[in-house]
């Protein structure tokens, strides 16, 4: 039997700003695996969904470094749909479930900043300035196993990026990171029809920006996710993460040196499982 779901997640996460990476994105979007990350699906194709609304700021405490300038007082926020087309497939490998989706967002994103020590192509400025665009974001691949043990469930995968989103190195916004990523980890769910309780790890690695010569320093994060089913198709609760750059960044672009991004947050989020299409 294979039954089509389209799942619902909305999450509000409040954040503080991580001061890294470039142009302040990360490869990982923080929170990304939460409710029921790492139980096993119904076989066939379901399609994720999950709102992400992030809004930061620097207070103008240190400069940052930001679609190839540095920055004083940074203000930035950003609304994406994340859409994660996904095929579950029916026999095993390993002993366990296996699953590929591609994920992909569409959104909008804004910064604005109080003075500009130095702009693209070496130019200098002063005051402030600001920034808006609209578009899609690189393309992702990931790839999932996924083991059962009644209420326990275990979880290794991988992913990794297409640069291919909306990306210019002289804008002070980007959706698209503007270099590859490789990134890795597993996760554990406790889950017993009624209540649920997620933890997933990992860490990333990234490849160098070629029009900014940044590249990231390697990555940790832990998203997690705590919920109660008030349905067998809707659940409340909480979710949140913990994301640490364990190196610092390199390159000729990292004007500011060894600097590394370190951000948590904590949130309520609800969801819900539509059933599509008929059972065969």
């Amino acid at each position: 039997m294979t039954t089509n779901r389209l799942i619902g997640f909305i999450a509000l996460l409040t954040a503080c700003t991580a001061h890294a990476d470039d142009g302040g994105i990360s490869f990982w979007l923080p929170g990304q695996f939460g409710t029921l990350a790492a139980a096993p699906t119904a076989p066939g194709w379901s399609l994720p969904l999950v709102y992400y609304h992030v809004n930061a700021s620097d207070g103008g405490s240190k400069p940052f470094p930001r679609g190839g300038r540095t920055t004083l007082g940074l203000d930035a926020k950003a609304d994406l749909l994340f859409a994660s087309p996904t095929y579950t497939f029916a026999e095993p490998l390993l002993g366990a479930q296996a699953a590929i989706s591609m994920v992909a967002a569409v959104g909008r994103s804004e910064a604005s900043v109080d003075a500009t020590l130095s702009g693209p192509r070496g130019k200098s400025f002063s005051g402030g300035t600001d920034d808006s665009l609209k578009g899609a974001s690189d393309v992702y691949l990931l790839g999932t196993l996924k083991w059962n043990h009644g209420v326990h469930n275990l979880m290794a995968y991988s992913m990794g990026n297409l640069p291919v989103g909306a990306y210019d190195p002289d804008r002070l916004v980007n959706i698209g990171l503007g270099h590859a990523a490789l990134d890795a980890g597993g996760g554990y769910t406790y889950f017993d029809k009624t209540n649920e309780f997620s933890v997933v790890a990992g860490m990333t690695y990234n490849w160098k920006n070629p029009d900014t010569h940044y590249k990231n320093g390697i990555d940790a994060h832990l998203d997690w996710s705590a919920s109660h089913f008030i349905t067998s198709q809707t659940q409340l609760g909480v979710v949140g993460y913990f994301f640490n750059q364990i190196t610092g960044d390199s390159g000729s672009g990292a004007t500011l040196g060894d600097f590394k991004s370190k951000v948590s947050a904590v949130g309520p989020q609800a969801g819900h499982f539509f059933k599509v299409g008929k059972d065969l």
